[in-house]
């Protein structure tokens, strides 16, 4: 029973920072362009392996 009493707050405890830390990324930007990323995969950058 004392690690349930234990177990429950920690879990709360890490559920709120990971959603404090997903409306921090969202205030600061990390998700204004998602399309820039999903595109760059397919950029050639031809000087790449030339040394």
């Amino acid at each position: 029973m004392t690690g349930i009493a234990f177990l429950i707050p920690v879990a709360l405890g890490l559920g709120l920072m990971g959603l404090a830390a997903f409306f921090w990324s969202l205030k600061n930007g990390q998700f204004d362009d998602l399309d820039g990323a999903a595109l760059r995969i397919l950029i050639d950058d031809e000087n790449k392996f030339d040394d």
